[in-house]
């Protein structure tokens, strides 16, 4: 296929993606907009925030914010009240959020409780723990993971927001970011499902800490330039970002996930597409995807308006887009 037949093509069989940024060698090799998107408008790339909060969770740990992944998550919230009889929280620790290992007191995730409530932080350490203990079984969270996010405002004492602003986003050329908060149920609900494009936001919670497993809104440059900087283990113009070793952790295979997960492995909230070639991708509903071939050389980032039930993304990448930016 040429660019035009790619473009169509693109349009008529995955019609909710709004944008494409490839790179290869470390260059954009290609980018196209679909459904009125322009290049620099952002998409609510929904649970491939996860993946940005392991890079900045890797950069707590560099400036020594955060000491070791192995702390438990209560050393960081001394003040926090125990329920009586519970005796497995006491036990958590970071690793088990970013692993998705972490247990919580619920079968199915409590939107209305914590994204009601005036501190997410506290209201999801509410539903951490549980009477099973640590089993180690796979559990995948979006709003549980939400203290990782609590755990970087308090240690640096700066909003979520600004210290990925500081640390992260600006430094690769990435657009500054502000906070967004939902007043309603219903203006939290249309953020989540819009079509529209966005702004340069991270949705957040009442005090001002943004979400960990969903919420920010990036243009398809600005994930492909997370991915470069992953590839490039970490270094941008030279200057460590994040640490090499870091990037070597996240994208390790953790957890081998069943048929539910494509039979994916997990790292630090970054999903592990091919052991074997060592491909790896941040994933969000809908079909936004990082999609990072140190092998090849390539990163590849998808931008894409609400839809559920995409599964078939990484497959479409792997099949179409990949082949055509390699020739």
């Amino acid at each position: 296929m040429n660019r035009k037949e790619l473009h169509d093509f693109i349009e008529e069989k995955q019609p909710n993606i709004c944008q494409i940024s490839c790179y290869k060698d470390g260059k954009e090799v290609y980018s196209d907009e679909w459904n009125n998107y322009k290049k620099i408008d952002t998409c609510h790339v929904m649970s491939a925030t996860k993946s940005i909060v392991a890079l900045l969770v890797g950069i707590a740990l560099d400036k020594e914010f955060i000491k070791s992944i192995d702390q438990h998550v209560l050393d960081f919230f001394p003040e926090y009240k125990i329920k009586r009889g519970e005796k497995t929280i006491q036990q958590v620790t970071i690793k088990h959020l970013l692993t998705m290992t972490a247990p919580y007191k619920y079968k199915y995730e409590p939107w209305t409780k914590i994204c009601s409530s005036d501190d997410w932080t506290v209201s999801a350490l509410d539903f951490l723990g549980g009477r099973k203990g640590l089993t180690g079984q796979f559990k995948y969270s979006t709003l549980g993971i939400h203290i990782l996010t609590g755990i970087i405002s308090k240690t640096s004492g700066i909003k979520v927001v600004d210290f990925a602003n500081k640390f992260l986003f600006e430094p690769i050329g990435v657009e500054k970011h502000i906070n967004y908060l939902a007043e309603t149920a219903e203006e939290h609900k249309h953020f989540t499902i819009s079509k529209e494009p966005q702004k340069n936001i991270w949705f957040c919670d009442p005090k001002g800490i943004g979400t960990a497993g969903y919420g920010l809104c990036f243009s398809a440059i600005d994930m492909a330039k997370i991915g470069q900087l992953c590839l490039d283990k970490g270094v941008h113009n030279g200057k460590q970002i994040v640490s090499s070793k870091w990037i070597e952790e996240i994208t390790k295979p953790n957890y081998k996930c069943g048929e539910e997960f494509r039979n994916m492995s997990y790292g630090y909230l970054w999903w592990i597409v091919d052991e074997n070639k060592r491909i790896y991708a941040a994933i969000g509903n809908s079909g936004n995807v990082i999609y990072v071939n140190p092998l090849k050389n390539i990163v590849i980032a998808v931008t894409s308006y609400f839809k559920p039930t995409i599964f078939d993304r990484i497959d479409f990448i792997q099949k179409y887009i990949e082949p055509f930016i390699s020739i």
